[in-house]
């Protein structure tokens, strides 16, 4: 509906309004008939007649309906998007005071919600605002060139934390660089995309497998889950008893979209994708890879970057070592990058209060532990993944071709752990 990356289509009226009550009615078109526009545009009726109205007719720049007879606002809001043209900037109102229900109302894609009884000025200013909105230059302006980049966020293990920095990478795009962005949660039946920004996940994605042929603008508009006015979240929550059946397309098309929609994307993709999908990663500029101090992820990473050189050379990498404890790690830092043979760009600190704290919030990592040294690292990620597209995607070998274990001595790691075994004894 407002989605402020969808441009406003011309020849449109500017206003209309579906109110229930009478008394309302005679409080609103005085505002309107201030505004310049039509009080003929006011009629009776609530987001029922809205709906039926807008089903064969072109939606108004500026649309405002009253939930009052709603029994289900939010079900009943989604019926209203089916039917609303991309663009239109939606304020409710209603007679329910409950922050929760507000809440909900905006993250769905409405602009504001107003509570009665209503006044002149409580219109004014709520319609002005919108007219702001409405009127405010797009984002995806056709003629404007703007750069879009595309980053995958990939767990060499399981339980790495590759979500956590996702989630979090997404949010420091949105809300601290203020850029457009697109959080897509591939994993189809067990992501935590929207669970870690306490958001129901919808449909949208499930959809978008079962139908790519209805991917597009509009669809995106519809199906995204807003999670602040920069960031909206593509995820699901699949049953477990439905196996992902799909050659890949839906994905492709969905990444398309968004380089159209946004300026930032920002795809958790399970590392199994890669070997199912591996055409998601042709046209992703930076691939995060998560990774924590052990033999097995240090072999992971080996095999993934080793991947990433043959099917996708012209994406970045950039390793992350995430939960590191000090001390207590199965393997040196040293060793993992010799291992590895480059460095490990980022060193993010285990902190288990943090996340438990970020997870009673709902917030990102990031967001809920901003002064932590967890959500420093993160936060320096994020600088470094906007800026990626201007360096040159190095940090290769020297030298020709290696075997892919070639330099992974597996013996020389386990013999220095039997000596630093034998000195604990000592």
């Amino acid at each position: 509906m407002n989605a402020p990356w969808k441009p406003g289509a011309g020849g449109r009226d500017p206003f209309a309004a579906f109110i229930c009550d009478e008394t309302a009615l005679d409080t609103l078109r005085p505002v309107v008939i201030e505004m310049g526009w039509q009080p003929e545009k006011c009629a009776k009726g609530g987001l029922r007649n809205a709906v039926q109205s807008l089903s064969v007719a072109a939606s108004p720049n500026i649309l405002m309906v009253d939930l009052s007879e709603s029994g289900d606002p939010l079900n009943d809001i989604n019926a209203l998007a089916e039917v609303c043209e991309p663009g239109t900037v939606v304020i409710a109102i209603g007679q329910v005071n409950d922050v929760r229900l507000y809440r909900d109302l905006l993250a769905s894609g409405i602009q504001d919600y107003l509570l009665k009884p209503l006044s002149a000025s409580q219109l004014r200013d709520a319609l002005t605002n919108a007219q702001a909105v409405f009127s405010a230059p797009k984002s995806n302006d056709p003629d404007a060139v703007k750069r879009h980049i595309s980053t995958a966020v990939v767990g060499t293990r399981g339980g790495v934390g590759a979500s956590t920095l996702a989630t979090s990478l997404a949010w420091l795009f949105s809300a601290d660089h203020k850029l457009p962005t697109a959080l897509l949660d591939l994993d189809v039946h067990f992501g935590t995309g929207a669970l870690a920004l306490d958001l129901e996940p919808g449909r949208g994605l499930t959809d978008a497998i079962d139908n790519p042929s209805r991917i597009d603008g509009l669809f995106i508009e519809r199906a995204m889950i807003r999670a602040n006015d920069n960031l909206a979240i593509l995820s699901a929550e699949a049953p477990i008893n439905a196996p992902l059946m799909t050659d890949g397309s839906a994905f492709v098309q969905l990444e398309e979209e968004f380089r159209h929609a946004f300026e930032m994307t920002v795809i958790d993709l399970p590392r199994n994708m890669l070997i199912n999908f591996p055409h998601l990663l042709a046209d992703v500029n930076v691939v995060v890879l998560a990774a924590e101090m052990t033999l097995a992820s240090a072999r992971d990473t080996i095999r993934i970057l080793s991947w990433l050189k043959t099917n996708a050379a012209h994406a970045h990498p950039i390793v992350v070592a995430n939960k590191v404890q000090g001390g207590v790690a199965e393997i040196s830092k040293a060793d993992f990058e010799a291992s590895i043979e480059r460095k490990i760009d980022f060193l993010v600190p285990y902190d288990v209060k943090a996340a438990a704290n970020a997870a009673k919030l709902g917030q990102t990592f990031a967001d809920a532990n901003r002064a932590s040294k967890a959500s420093q690292a993160i936060r320096q990620l994020a600088d470094q993944v906007i800026g990626a597209t201007d360096e040159d995607a190095g940090d290769e070998p020297a030298g020709g071709k290696k075997s892919l274990l070639g330099s992974f001595d597996f013996k020389s790691l386990l013999a220095k752990k039997d000596k630093s075994a034998a000195k604990a004894e000592a």
